[in-house]
């Protein structure tokens, strides 16, 4: 059994509407948006300055010596503030990971948490057609609007990931399930994650 899911995401792929489906039904806790916040929080933020920082690409050479036993900690006053914020993050996931039977939705929790057999890497998928129509739907958003914010997540998120780990996003051989919601659907995604948790 699994008492910890992490779920990487295609941008309007539904990935956080199955993560807080797959809580809710497992009484699970999560975290997604909320590690942001409390992150920010920490390390005393402005809230208006959080938009800029979500999932932006940390990885300066500062940062990386901060991952090694020769660097600092997200105190350091030489980092970014968007590394700051991802050592912030990281702390939080592992924090979360401790007390288990969580599903933490983003910020490469996969990659944080590789180690921890306990834990199901997820990555969700859809077609650009069923992608684009789900942010015109959820979002409110014109085609050429989806469209934009498809491009531009997705770059962003790939980014991010890459940044923060060595691992290539979305490529399925780091993940334990890699699914096609606008395939599958959200109904039977969660599901099959159920299942996959109980073992």
């Amino acid at each position: 059994m699994y008492n910890i899911v992490t779920i990487e995401r295609k941008y309007a792929s539904g990935g956080n509407e199955i993560g807080k489906r797959l809580a809710k039904e497992l009484g699970y806790k999560l975290y997604d948006r909320n590690i942001l916040l409390e992150a920010a929080k920490n390390l005393e933020i402005p809230p208006y300055q959080i938009e800029g920082l979500d999932e932006c690409s940390p990885g300066g050479l500062l940062f990386n010596l901060s991952k090694t036993s020769l660097g600092g900690n997200s105190d350091s006053k030489n980092l970014s503030m968007s590394d700051k914020l991802f050592l912030e993050e990281e702390r939080i996931i592992e924090e979360a990971a401790e007390k288990g039977n969580c599903i933490i939705v983003g910020r490469a929790a996969g990659y944080i948490l590789r180690n921890r057999e306990n834990s199901l890497r997820v990555f969700i998928h859809a077609d650009d057609e069923k992608r684009l129509k789900r942010a015109v739907e959820k979002e409110g958003f014109s085609g050429a609007e989806a469209k934009n914010a498809l491009k531009k997540n997705d770059k962003r998120r790939s980014g991010f990931y890459r940044s923060v780990t060595d691992w290539e996003w979305g490529n399925p051989k780091y993940y334990e399930l890699y699914m096609d919601s606008g395939r599958l659907g959200m109904d039977l995604c969660v599901k099959l994650l159920m299942e996959a948790v109980k073992g």
